[in-house]
């Protein structure tokens, strides 16, 4: 039994330590959008400075997409046939975990009624830990620059770990947005007969 706590304990923290760096996509389109015809974009400064994040952090995710789209082999041009704008949000999340898991039920080798309850003691377990931590996320829009219509959004939510490390921060949102635009452009789903 304890050997299945243990185990449930290490399967815990792994997942929580993966869901901290991971980066959680999803993205939507218009399925009657040709994204084939689509080869060059330009950044739409009206909706990028409605962002409410700093100059400088948008800087950072403008030059992270310039990088994505160039691999794909779209061009930043004047006359565009997409234009490319961004959003954020962000909210404090609060982490609340019970780490009491019953251990300790067992004393001088009899069973102690009277051990078990949270918190710390003589019934052992680790406590409530409680942590925050600021979760953001970042949407990247693509909208049909003729038509005026967006056609394809990409959402990523993660932390960008509140870091002073700039290389760190830099690299943070270059996974951010290496992530949502894997997405794109959508590969339509064939329907089978």
């Amino acid at each position: 039994m304890k050997n299945v706590k243990f185990l449930t304990l290490i399967a815990l923290v792994a997942t929580f330590m993966v869901s901290c760096s991971s980066v959680r996509v999803v993205s939507d389109y218009d399925d009657k959008a040709d994204f084939g015809t689509y080869q060059t974009y330009a950044f739409y400064k009206t909706g990028i400075d409605k962002a409410q994040i700093s100059d400088l952090d948008k800087k950072r995710i403008l030059k992270a997409i310039e990088t994505e789209m160039t691999s794909r082999g779209f061009a930043k041009s004047q006359n565009p046939d997409v234009l490319i704008s961004i959003f954020t949000k962000e909210r404090e999340r609060v982490d609340v975990y019970n780490n009491n898991f019953g251990w300790g039920g067992r004393w001088g080798g009899f069973y102690n009624p009277w051990v078990w309850g949270p918190g710390w003691g003589w019934g052992g377990g680790f406590g409530n830990n409680v942590s925050t931590r600021t979760e953001g996320s970042l949407y990247i829009d693509v909208i049909d620059a003729n038509k005026k219509e967006l056609v394809w959004q990409g959402r990523g939510v993660g932390t960008l770990n509140n870091t002073k490390n700039i290389e760190k921060k830099e690299e943070r949102i270059r996974e951010f947005v290496s992530h949502i635009l894997k997405e794109y452009p959508p590969i339509p789903t064939v329907a089978s007969n």
